[in-house]
């Protein structure tokens, strides 16, 4: 032991030094000072080394469940049962037909319905990705109709423009294709994204699939709708333009500065 003052050693090392007096050890190592010799060096070296912290990793158990619930699908579908079915199309409601007759709302099996127009051009170039839809993912259903004949359910489900692709379970919307790459690996990747239900990996775009059900060539028509909004938006402007012309003469002094 060393001490700080050589008083404070003679006061512990005589006779007379009285039990409670303070020790103050030094804060100098051993080695630094030249105390330590012969074998008491290393054991003053093996006092001094201090404990090594090692980061704790995460168990194998938890990375695998949060890998599990990263993956989980966001739409937990209903797979329909595929025996005795040949064919797998798509099927185009006409305009007598209501999207809701062929929805269960008490079923939790999914349907991929697809709003579109004959005259548009992006609906015409969708339309072949969209046919080969029902053999790549044969246990799903898959719907398409002219938005043009069922304004009332493009009102409800907030299908302004077109085309539009609505992911539904049962009768309730679960989702909605927004990219503007509409081919068929978009739209698998938003079917599995979703699902979680993987696409057979042998369906491509066919000749067949270019010429229906849905139509890929434009057909010519009228969109009554926009006729009439342009119609009554060119009757507005003329009333307000009339209108604002009878107020000026209404009111006083506007008569005989028009007529300086």
């Amino acid at each position: 032991v060393r001490y700080r003052t050589a008083e404070m050693a003679d006061a512990m090392l005589g006779s007379g030094a009285p039990a409670e007096q303070p020790v103050l050890l030094s804060a100098v190592p051993a080695e630094a000072s030249g105390a330590c010799e012969g074998d008491a060096c290393p054991a003053a070296a093996q006092a001094r080394e201090q404990p090594v912290l090692e980061p704790v990793l995460p168990a194998p158990a938890e990375e695998q469940n949060g890998t599990d619930s990263a993956k989980a699908p966001k739409v937990n579908c209903e797979e329909r049962n595929t025996t005795g079915i040949d064919r797998f199309t798509l099927q185009i409601l006409n305009v007598s037909q209501d999207l809701m007759e062929f929805l269960n709302p008490n079923s939790s099996d999914c349907t991929l319905v697809l709003f579109y127009t004959p005259w548009c051009r992006f609906s015409a170039s969708l339309a072949p990705h969209f046919n080969s839809l029902p053999r790549a993912f044969p246990t799903l259903r898959f719907l398409a109709l002219d938005a043009s004949q069922h304004s009332s359910l493009s009102t409800r489900f907030g299908t302004v423009a077109v085309p539009n692709i609505l992911l539904f379970q049962g009768a309730k919307p679960m989702a909605r294709f927004n990219h503007t790459d509409r081919t068929l690996e978009t739209l698998k990747d938003f079917i599995f994204n979703q699902t979680g239900i993987e696409a057979k990996s042998d369906v491509a775009v066919t000749e067949e699939d270019w010429e229906g059900p849905l139509p890929s060539v434009l057909t010519k028509g009228i969109d009554w709708l926009l006729l009439f909004s342009v119609l009554f938006l060119a009757s507005f402007v003329m009333y307000a333009t009339v209108r604002t012309e009878s107020i000026r003469w209404l009111i006083p002094g506007q008569e005989h500065e028009h007529q300086e």
